[in-house]
């Protein structure tokens, strides 16, 4: 099978681990038969240093072209005191708005040899933390109106939360879709004793559940739900809501897996070219040092191949390739503990490449 990858290697010590994926896909596709070809694409602060823009139309257009984008992480101190419209993370937003992808997908999932670096109680962590977050990613107040005025003296700045029937139902769907595919519970979660969007999302939530009656369907104001992930996360299966919601509940959710260096996402719309990424940041304090973890990346390139490209088998074999270096105590700095043996980026992805 041949693919094209657009490949955005991102800021700071984010190319590191977008190389070690990289060697991951080529070693799949020599042992498949499959063919990966590559197309570099630039965005974030490495675009805003080449073209003076966080996501040029020419960058864009490569991502368009392709079968599916695998990104790592964009942002860093050089480019903080850029304009708004002008940051890196503008970039972001505007490559998912020009991609057209809504759904965000963010396992939470505990690897048992990572149990102890939980930050939970063991009584919580032996109960199981399973379950995925599914974040409406281009509505809400991150793509609302944005400004700042002078009122009667003092500057005044307002931020605009909006959704629309239809951009509900489309993510509600896939949460549905997603319960009946693991243990069919579903939890919508909103602020509905605040936020008319809440009400709104509540109202077609309601009208999707009749069509999914085999899913266990509730609702959780967003409070609860940050404290319920702590106190007892194996209550939950698949979380489904809207966009400022889901980026804050998803990092806490990765919290307590025990490494944000271990988590991948993937960023779906209508068709089958996605986003995929990890979802920690460009890690600007450890660039260039080899030792930033590279596994959440290897991993994103692995939901790609499963969601994507229809490749479970592959995408089967890079996780327990993981899996298996976890199991021989191989530990970047991130994931280290007592008893296991501290590598560096390269290195934990030549112990990944040894087991496929």
């Amino acid at each position: 099978m041949q693919k094209n990858i657009a490949l955005i290697y991102g800021d700071c010590a984010s190319p590191e681990i977008v190389t070690q994926a990289v060697r991951v896909l080529d070693k799949i596709a020599e042992k498949h038969g499959h063919t990966f070809s590559y197309t570099r694409a630039w965005m974030g602060g490495e675009a805003i240093d080449k073209f003076g823009d966080p996501l040029p139309q020419s960058e864009l257009d490569k991502c368009l072209a392709s079968d599916s984008v695998l990104l790592g992480a964009v942002g860093g101190p050089k480019w903080e005191g850029m304009p708004g419209d002008k940051r890196p993370e503008k970039g972001l937003l505007r490559l998912r708005a020009g991609m057209g992808l809504y759904s965000n997908n963010r396992p939470a999932k505990i690897w048992p040899q990572l149990a102890d670096a939980s930050p939970l109680k063991k009584e919580i962590v032996d109960k199981g933390i399973d379950f995925i977050v599914v974040r409406e990613l281009i509505g809400g107040v991150y793509f609302g109106e944005h400004k700042t005025e002078t009122e009667n003296g003092e500057e005044k700045a307002t931020d605009v939360m909006s959704y629309s029937e239809h951009e509900i139902e489309r993510i509600g769907r896939i949460g549905f879709e997603t319960a009946m595919k693991r243990r069919k519970r579903l939890t919508c979660v909103d602020k509905a004793n605040v936020l008319d969007t809440s009400r709104l999302w509540r109202k077609v939530m309601h009208r999707l559940q009749a069509e999914y009656p085999e899913v266990e369907y509730r609702e959780m104001f967003v409070d609860n739900a940050a404290m319920q992930i702590c106190k007892d996360p194996s209550q939950f299966d698949v979380i489904v809501t809207e966009n400022m919601f889901g980026d804050i509940l998803s990092d806490e959710a990765s919290e307590i897996t025990g490494s944000i260096g271990m988590v991948p996402s993937s960023s779906l719309g209508a068709g089958s070219c996605g986003l995929y990424e990890p979802i920690h940041g460009s890690a600007p304090d450890i660039a260039g040092q080899d030792i930033v973890n590279p596994i959440a990346c290897i991993l994103s390139a692995a939901m790609m191949l499963r969601y994507s490209f229809g490749m479970a088998t592959e995408a089967d074999e890079i996780e327990a390739a993981v899996n298996g270096v976890l199991d021989q105590g191989l530990r970047t700095a991130d994931i280290w503990q007592p008893g296991c043996e501290k590598i560096g980026c390269t290195a934990m992805g030549d112990a990944i490449l040894a087991r496929l």
